[in-house]
């Protein structure tokens, strides 16, 4: 079984006001990249990903007017996907939604929040001290978690979380000093619903869970400055690093960001930086496995144009990556055993 991850970059806007594809030749939001050419890349990497499971990050709005399943399921029937139904979880109002797309011939998935007397549901309220001022800090997931329970073949349950972790962008600051103060604050909050997310990890592994957290993190180990000031990144406080193996979720590409400074890192982001009219890269999507599902993996993959060979040597495949997103998809490959019987 393959689980994969993709955020598709401004997905919403090649929808119209009704929901029905926008596939013509005006201009997307990808930099000289038509509608018809942004939704014709995504089908291609779609189809080529060819994943059982696939977490689609910023997913079309879910509205009165239009929803996310029903503009999923019409995209899917376009291009002849056989990941054909689609599921999502908690709406927001970000215009970017967290939702499946999934073969059922392969797979049943049902959405399944959780809730518990320490951690609350993710369309929720958490009470944290975010500054150590011995005062509750009200916390809330702009984009709530998609929580959801995937019955596989032979009866086993997976669960599956899809993250889109990001903190809010600051808008009309003109100092430096008003800048750091709400990047940190912003960190803050980010870090907060980190431990909210491992909060739901270690509920799920203490009760033998087989488990898959997988999306957008927006942070890494090393990404960025204030790393230092709080000691973790926020993907390192959801897999568990430095905790006991058997409460760890497993990615490998986040052990790789973690290394020398001068050593080669992983990405699977490429955003143009126009102040230095170049690209650069950033390691954001991950796809943590429990310890049971990760000692079942055969492989995780960043599908990059430029870092995976078999990719760049495919011109059609790799121009649709770079057409379609300003993220690459992420997989994993899973030899599962059946359920174990009582």
């Amino acid at each position: 079984m393959r689980i994969a991850a993709w955020n598709i970059e401004w997905f919403n806007n090649l929808f119209d006001r009704e929901g029905k594809l926008l596939e013509d030749t005006e201009w997307s939001a990808r930099y000289k990249v038509t509608r018809g050419e942004q939704l014709g890349a995504i089908g291609i990497v779609l189809s080529a990903l060819d994943a059982d499971v696939i977490l689609i990050v910023e997913a079309p709005d879910d509205n009165h007017r239009h929803h996310t399943v029903d503009m999923l399921e019409r995209f899917a029937a376009k291009y002849e996907l056989r990941q054909r139904k689609a599921m999502i979880g908690f709406t927001n109002d970000t215009q970017q939604e967290i939702a499946l797309l999934y073969d059922p011939e392969m797979v049943a998935a049902r959405h399944d929040p959780q809730r518990s007397e320490t951690w609350p549901r993710f369309d929720g309220e958490m009470k944290i001290d975010l500054d150590i001022d011995a005062r509750l800090d009200t916390v809330s997931f702009s984009k709530p978690p998609l929580e959801a329970a995937l019955e596989c073949g032979g009866g086993r349950v997976i669960r599956l979380i899809g993250v889109h972790v990001k903190a809010k962008a600051p808008h009309g600051i003109t100092s430096e000093a008003a800048a750091i103060r709400i990047a940190i604050e912003n960190r803050r909050k980010q870090l907060a619903q980190s431990i909210w997310l491992r909060g739901r990890v270690e509920e799920h592994l203490a009760a033998g869970d087989s488990l898959i957290v997988l999306g957008d993190f927006n942070d890494g180990p090393g990404l960025d400055e204030y790393e230092k000031l709080f000691g973790r990144s926020s993907v390192e406080i959801v897999a568990g690093e430095g905790g006991p193996e058997a409460l760890r979720l497993c990615d490998p590409h986040a052990q790789l960001s973690a290394a020398h400074h001068t050593a080669a890192a992983p990405s699977s982001a490429r955003f143009y930086l126009a102040s230095e009219k170049q690209y650069f890269s950033a390691m954001l999507d991950y796809v943590m496995l429990s310890p049971d599902l990760a000692a079942q993996a055969r492989g995780w993959r960043i599908w990059h144009p430029f870092d995976d060979p078999h990719i760049y040597r495919v011109p059609e495949l790799r121009e649709a990556l770079l057409q379609a997103s300003d993220h690459f998809p992420v997989s994993v490959d899973l030899d599962l055993a059946p359920a174990k019987q009582a």
